[in-house]
């Protein structure tokens, strides 16, 4: 992949990950991450956003998922489309959404089938945080906080428990090397009951051998995604093999 450009009009294209079932082997989501015209990965085009044109950039990436998944057929699928967004500039939840709505409508996509994924909880004002998850929720959205049980898994239990997205995505560091460390073991174990407990499913991010996978799914993580099960693709919606029994 080339590293540069993208801003101007944010030319921008999808590359599209399952969130798969462990249990059924079906695709549950399909995750939207953004690259540049030539295949520019996500962090050099971020890189290029300044922060007046963060919004706008917010807008284009939820416009160019939703168009570009649908393009690809998602609409003939029963998965989700999985977004990340910028928590920070929206500023009314349900007017900056009328948009999001009226496009997935017009490609067959129920509000139902948007799950929107807030990074850097740390970071975002709990009030605001509230607003937004709030407003999803009653506009039918799906929410998911991401990279769940990273550097401040103590704050994130708390948020957890304060804001009830539909799922949680366990952090890739927490999930590589799984099989192989007690501690990460007992930290999954713990989240898969407190989430359970509280109706929030989990999704294991950074999955990428069998033994990884195998354990995950011991510890009653629902949602697996990563390299073992399919790589992203710019403008397609990858299938996987049949991963039940790794």
């Amino acid at each position: 992949m080339t590293d540069a450009p993208a801003p101007a009009g944010f030319d921008l294209l999808m590359a599209f990950q399952p969130i798969v079932d462990m249990a059924s082997g079906r695709i549950f989501a399909y995750e939207a991450l953004v690259r540049g015209a030539k295949g520019e990965s996500a962090e050099s085009i971020l890189a290029t956003v300044t922060p007046e044109r963060r919004a706008e950039f917010d807008h284009a990436c939820r416009m160019a998922a939703i168009r570009q998944a649908c393009a690809a057929g998602i609409s003939r699928t029963m998965a989700r489309l999985s977004i990340n967004f910028m928590p920070d500039v929206v500023k009314d939840p349900i007017a900056d959404s009328e948009e999001t709505i009226r496009v997935a409508d017009e490609c067959g996509i129920a509000p139902e089938r948007l799950m929107f994924e807030f990074s850097d909880l740390d970071r975002l004002d709990p009030v605001h945080l509230q607003e937004i998850v709030g407003a999803y929720h009653k506009l039918g959205f799906h929410t998911a906080f991401d990279d769940f049980g990273g550097d401040e898994q103590g704050q994130g239990l708390a948020m957890l428990s304060r804001f009830k997205p539909h799922a949680l995505k366990l952090a890739p560091q927490l999930v590589r090397g799984l099989s192989s460390s007690w501690a990460r073991r007992l930290i999954v174990e713990n989240v898969v009951r407190l989430a359970g407990g509280l109706g929030v499913a989990v999704i294991a991010e950074g999955v990428e051998n069998g033994t990884d996978y195998s354990k995950l799914r011991s510890l009653g993580v629902k949602y697996a995604q990563g390299y073992f099960l399919a790589r992203p693709e710019i403008g397609r919606l990858p299938q996987i093999g049949n991963r039940q029994a790794a």
